[in-house]
C-alpha cells in the first residue's frame, strides 16, 4: 500500500479526475474545491515539505510551476489571473505531507490570505 494520498492517486489505488500527467508530475482536480478552478499539482516523486526540497529536486519543483501554467492557460484563466499556493508543514495548512502545488482561479483572492 502506498504511502500517502497522492501516491496512491499516482499508483491508481483511488480515482482522481486527472488533467495531466507526464512522467514526473501528475495534476487532478481537488474533492474539495476552494475556487471554480482548484487543481493539485504534484511531483511523482515523494518529497514530504518544502523544508525537503534538494538541488536535485529545482527541476521538478520548478516543474510544477510551468503545468501550473499551462492548466490555467486551458482552462481559461490566463488572462483573468490565478492564484498558486504551497503550503509547508501543519501550522501552514499542509495536510498531506507530500509536496502540492495548488492551483486556484475563477474568482476573487483577497490578500493577505487567512
Amino acid at each position: 500500500m502506498s504511502e500517502d494520498l497522492f501516491l496512491k492517486i499516482i499508483d491508481r489505488e483511488i480515482p482522481a479526475e486527472i488533467v495531466h500527467e507526464d512522467d514526473e508530475v501528475i495534476a487532478f482536480r481537488d474533492i474539495n474545491p476552494k475556487a471554480p478552478l482548484h487543481v493539485l499539482i504534484v511531483p511523482k516523486k515523494r518529497i514530504r515539505t518544502i523544508n525537503d526540497i534538494s538541488e536535485d529536486d529545482e527541476k521538478v519543483v520548478g516543474k510544477l510551476f510551468s503545468v501550473a501554467r499551462q492548466i490555467a492557460g486551458q482552462e481559461g484563466y490566463s488572462d483573468e489571473g490565478y492564484r498558486v499556493v504551497m503550503n509547508c508543514n501543519a501550522a501552514a495548512g499542509q495536510t498531506v505531507f507530500h509536496i502540492h502545488l495548488h492551483l486556484l482561479a475563477g474568482r476573487a483572492f483577497t490578500w493577505p490570505p487567512g
